[in-house]
């Protein structure tokens, strides 16, 4: 079991105790996470102490549920190596081209990030390619390189697939755990979640435009936990490199009643994708490729939340912050969209 050295922490964040106003849930975390090496008295995170009790019961699971939690798991013990640092300065050119020239990104609003470490919140969309999400990780990394780390976060069956799974780790993906990404944060790193998941991503074509967040307010609870402000993030764009004609909830739902397959996947669609180079398909894992449309990016203004750890359990001020959040993001996903010129690619 590994024991991954953690960078300096920025903003008064110290790895050899909580975070300010960290809760005692926090604490046990950290506690099963940190160990400190003997040899240079240095402190460092250990991931896969900090995951979800049980968690070794999952991996006597069989089939693709077993498969799944085995890779998920693998994944959490690596969670805070990466990004492979080699990878990324090798892979730089190909994203650059892809950036500028494929996606024409555009991402604003840098100035608006806090200095601390932040849980960023977005919207993200293409069905299982969310190429959104992808550039947005490769301007990071170009604007910031070493000296501000971004931990993305992945769904379970897109972190067990095998080869992008493995890209993902070494690029700093890591499993969307609440273990996981408090680890990071207590790191000094940013971590970006998009907690629409699935819901969000194979939402429909003409609800593209849409902010969805399906409802997940986890994020609001780890935010007051880790006492970090929250950033939220909206882009547009994305939906355009697939066309999801349908969601696929009644497919999803018929073989679920059979097999139990969206407990198995951790999902809840299975969207038709029009897409090249196979045409229609039911997408789980990946089997289109992006087609070039324009992604605009843009960072909101950051919302800090209560850190009192009592806040965690006051649904209406959870509520609140969500919705000040979802609200946020749609707000700027508007006024992203009508800068388009055409209905797709611009």
């Amino acid at each position: 079991m590994a024991s991954i050295s953690a960078r300096p922490p920025r903003s008064g964040y110290r790895l050899d105790g909580a975070p300010p106003r960290a809760t005692s849930e926090l604490m046990d975390a950290l506690r099963r996470a940190t160990t400190v090496e003997e040899a240079n008295g240095r402190t460092a995170l250990d991931p896969a102490a900090a995951a979800k009790p049980g968690s070794a019961e999952r991996h006597q699971k069989g089939g693709i549920e077993g498969l799944i939690a085995k890779r998920v798991a693998a994944a959490t013990e690596h969670a805070l190596e990466g990004p492979n640092q080699t990878l990324m300065r090798a892979q730089r050119p190909v994203w650059d081209v892809l950036c500028k020239y494929y996606f024409r990104l555009e991402t604003s609003g840098w100035e608006r990030l806090p200095e601390e470490p932040s849980l960023l919140i977005g919207n993200h969309s293409g069905g299982s390619l969310t190429m959104d999400a992808w550039t947005f990780v490769a301007a990071w990394w170009r604007r910031f390189g070493t000296e501000r780390v971004l931990h993305a976060t992945a769904h379970d069956v897109l972190m067990a697939a095998p080869g992008l799974g493995d890209y993902f780790r070494q690029v700093g993906v890591i499993p969307a755990s609440r273990q996981g990404v408090t680890a990071a944060l207590s790191a000094g790193c940013d971590v970006v979640i998009w907690p629409g998941g699935d819901v969000d991503a194979m939402r429909s074509w003409r609800r593209r435009d849409e902010a969805v967040l399906a409802g997940r307010k986890g994020f609001v609870r780890t935010a007051i936990r880790s006492g970090v402000p929250i950033v939220p993030v909206a882009t547009v764009g994305g939906h355009d490199t697939a066309f999801i004609l349908s969601e696929g909830r009644w497919i999803a739902n018929g073989l679920d009643r059979v097999s139990g397959l969206k407990k198995k996947l951790r999902g809840s669609r299975l969207p038709i994708v029009l897409g090249i180079p196979f045409g229609l398909t039911i997408e789980t894992i990946p089997t289109h490729l992006p087609l070039p449309a324009k992604i605009r990016t843009e960072l909101l203004d950051p919302i800090h939340v209560d850190h009192d750890p009592e806040r965690v359990n006051d649904r209406d001020y959870v509520e609140s912050i969500y919705r000040e959040v979802e609200s946020s993001i749609q707000g700027g996903m508007d006024r992203l969209a009508k800068q388009r010129r055409f209905p797709i690619f611009t």
